[in-house]
């Protein structure tokens, strides 16, 4: 069975208007057939953060949510709350403090289900905190800044469900630059993925028209999602003093706003794709009648002007095409 998708949310995603994300989250969990574990540890909220994302949920369509807060590893080993799990088609992990998380979470048999939950094709989601526990590697803490330092931020091990990358979020938006150059100047074999608030980066697994399958990221929100690629970079990482300015040349800079799709595989751009634009026929359409009328030989300025003034005239009579309501 092929593995489900992660949706990686760089935090404050909207939750009063449009609710791209959140709505996305719940279709792809299976929309009213939806069931929902929602894990808020790293969150100081309690009780009342399980509340919001019930009620979103809920009004987006899903069926059930049901919250599963362990508090300590003790409780990360409960065999009741590892089996709540078994029947989730969506995992939501809030935001809060992700080393709290990590700790509570990585190496339990909480955590083996989530990541046994994601090989079976459950849909695993987490926002800010949430969004960081997936990578292999986690920023567990740390200062903001565009120019790295040495020991700028410490590392931890995530949950390791998207591979060989470390996750920063609220990434523009706290100037979090310098802290996920300093990992992969310290760590190359990384790649530095930064969300911004509101967006999402969603990791699938597709097979190409040469029958590989690889891991694609693609973009959706109204910020982006900023790769760094160490593959060839020069530091000076390893023997520079504490707080020193690292060294880093030669990391590839990819910044990745909505609709595009990027290959963690082979780490490059994918193309993008086509789009229609509103009006594009209608446009194209009064240039074919307008390259009739040159092949015609009609060079008569009065006569051009007599259609034109018809063509407008026939938009300006036609009634508005009906529509089928407001949007949501």
């Amino acid at each position: 069975m092929a593995r489900g998708p992660l949706m990686i949310i760089g935090g404050a995603e909207d939750k009063l208007r449009k609710r791209v994300i959140l709505r996305d989250f719940v279709a792809a969990s299976g929309g009213a057939d939806a069931r929902i574990a929602v894990i808020p540890t790293a969150s100081s909220l309690g009780a009342e953060v399980v509340e919001v994302y019930d009620a979103l949920f809920r009004r987006e369509g899903a069926a059930e949510v049901v919250a599963i807060r362990p508090e300590s590893r003790e409780d990360a080993h409960d065999p009741v709350l590892v089996k709540t799990l078994a029947d989730a088609t969506g995992i939501f992990m809030t935001g809060g403090n992700q080393l709290k998380l990590s700790a509570i979470v990585c190496g339990t048999p909480l955590g083996d289900a989530i990541v046994e939950a994601h090989e079976r094709g459950v849909v695993v989601a987490g926002t800010s905190a949430g969004a960081s526990i997936q990578s292999s590697h986690m920023v567990a803490f740390g200062v903001g800044g565009s120019t790295p330092k040495q020991r700028m931020t410490q590392v931890a091990a995530g949950l390791g469900l998207l591979r060989s990358s470390v996750i920063d979020q609220h990434f523009d938006q706290r100037n979090r630059y310098g802290r996920l150059l300093m990992i992969v100047a310290q760590s190359p074999q990384l790649l530095g993925i930064g969300v911004d608030e509101d967006t999402a980066a969603i990791v699938a697994h597709e097979v190409g028209a040469d029958g590989v399958e690889r891991e694609v990221l693609r973009v959706r929100g109204r910020g982006a999602v900023t790769i760094f690629d160490p593959a060839r970079i020069t530091t000076n990482a390893y023997d520079a003093r504490r707080s020193d300015p690292l060294l880093a040349s030669g990391v590839v800079l990819h910044v990745l706003p909505e609709g595009s799709a990027f290959d963690l595989t082979a780490r490059e751009l994918l193309p993008l794709a086509a789009e229609a634009e509103p009006g594009l026929a209608e446009a194209g359409h009064d240039l074919r009648q307008l390259a009739r009328d040159i092949a015609a030989a009609d060079a008569s300025p009065t006569t051009l002007k007599r259609r034109m003034a018809r063509l407008q005239k026939r938009k300006k009579d036609d009634p508005a095409p009906p529509t089928d309501g407001p949007s949501s």
